[in-house]
């Protein structure tokens, strides 16, 4: 991903962080958390295209280097 698209994708999940907060808080109307929901969708769907495309341009440069093979991580 380009900076641009990894600025685009944590501001996206940014927006949907605030907006299931608001959700939770249950403050809103209906009709405003009908509208919120609808735009949570809409984000969620725009952050795993974003992660979609990360992991087709990591698998693209896996296979550039000659390595296909994917190893576990190990978060120790």
């Amino acid at each position: 991903m380009a900076r641009k698209n990894i600025t685009q994708f944590e501001e996206t999940l940014a927006a949907l962080e605030t907006l299931v907060e608001q959700l939770e808080k249950g403050d809103l109307s209906l009709e405003e958390s009908l509208k919120s929901f609808e735009q949570g969708v809409k984000l969620t769907r725009a952050c795993q295209t974003a992660l979609q495309e990360a992991e087709q341009k990591v698998q693209i440069l896996l296979e550039k280097n000659g390595t296909e093979q994917l190893a576990k991580f190990n978060d120790e």
